[in-house]
């Protein structure tokens, strides 16, 4: 039995993680040790034990229901709660994350194996055939991250998530990954905004949009997909639009290893990094710090930003798991059997 007014208010930080995880599967009942492993890709090491300790805390307030050895669902108060959670505890969730799996990532760049970040796109089952011919001309432009994908139908699983009945869920390359790459190789990067990239004549002019993410609670280019502020399929078929992209920061002095690595991920398929600016200087109008150098790289999220704008719901989530490069497909490889 827990002390008399133990943890009373608001949950604290660890429980709202737990919740997160929680309403991540929200329609299956989970253990501790798979709401351990996914926490700590959320940047928060708790044990088994420690777990079980806090969702005890959670049965207690009805935010979750338990389900005897099986494990917890996260209930209607608990959803509540989640939203209604003050925007202060949530602060820095997303650039904690993005530290967490960068330092996961673990890509051979020689062997092209190893562990990569992967965005998770749920839509309906009947539209799937429908969204590969819409993605198709993304997957040949350069506003992609790689040109591999990942494809699960309903129950089976992708990285450490299952597909919910009636859905197909699509994995595409996370530009996060960019970051852990560079970090494998001793190179430092700062992720500093997410945005909307305005293209003109098949080439970036601007930025027109960007949400810092060490204040974001949600990955940005989530946002800008549900607020329908892309146009991928206008800056691949009219050469004007605008597309998801990142803008993040290298040391000066790290400058001319990253331009090889950047040449380098080419050759392997991905080609996310869009351009590099030059030291000390703005980069599409973006100010840069002391001895750092801009860098825009694409949003791993574009393809699917593009069937959105052709009117087919999506459910994104960008970083959602971690997965073995190796076992991606090629595009092209996979369209033939929608298409």
């Amino acid at each position: 039995m827990l002390p008399k007014g133990f943890y009373k208010g608001m949950p604290n930080k660890t429980l709202l993680a737990i919740l997160r995880v929680l309403k991540n599967h929200e329609n299956e009942i989970i253990g501790s040790r798979e709401i351990s492993r996914e926490l700590r890709l959320l940047g928060v090491n708790l044990s088994e034990r420690t777990v079980r300790y806090h969702l005890k805390i959670l049965d207690e307030r009805g935010l979750t229901e338990p389900f005897g050895k099986e494990g917890r669902r996260i209930t209607e108060k608990g959803k509540e709660e989640l939203a209604l959670s003050s925007v202060s505890d949530r602060v820095g969730f997303v650039i904690s994350r993005i530290d967490t799996l960068s330092y996961l990532t673990d890509l051979d760049l020689e062997t092209m194996k190893g562990r990569i970040i992967l965005n998770v796109s749920y839509l309906n089952k009947k539209d799937i055939k429908q969204a590969i011919k819409y993605m198709k001309p993304v997957f040949a432009s350069p506003y992609v991250m790689s040109d591999r994908i990942a494809i699960a139908d309903e129950g089976q699983t992708l990285g450490d998530l299952i597909v919910p009945d009636g859905k197909v869920a699509i994995g595409t390359v996370c530009s996060v990954t960019i970051n852990g790459i560079f970090l494998k190789e001793g190179i430092p990067v700062t992720s500093r905004f997410g945005g909307v990239l305005e293209i003109t004549n098949k080439r970036p002019k601007r930025f027109v949009a960007l949400i810092s993410y060490e204040g974001s609670s949600l990955d940005p280019l989530e946002i800008f997909i549900r607020g329908k502020m892309t146009d991928v399929v206008g800056a691949i078929r009219r050469s004007r639009g605008r597309v998801l992209a990142s803008f993040r920061e290298i040391p000066v002095v790290c400058y001319d290893r990253t331009v090889e690595i950047a040449e380098r991920l080419k050759e392997k398929g991905i080609g996310g990094i869009l351009s590099i600016g030059e030291p000390n200087s703005p980069h599409y109008e973006v100010p840069v710090g002391i001895d750092r150098a801009g860098m825009v790289i694409v949003g791993g999220l574009n393809p699917l930003a593009a069937v959105e704008e052709y009117g087919i719901h999506t459910e994104s989530k960008a970083m959602s798991t971690l997965y073995e490069y190796s076992e991606l497909r090629p595009f092209k490889e996979v369209s033939k059997e929608y298409i």
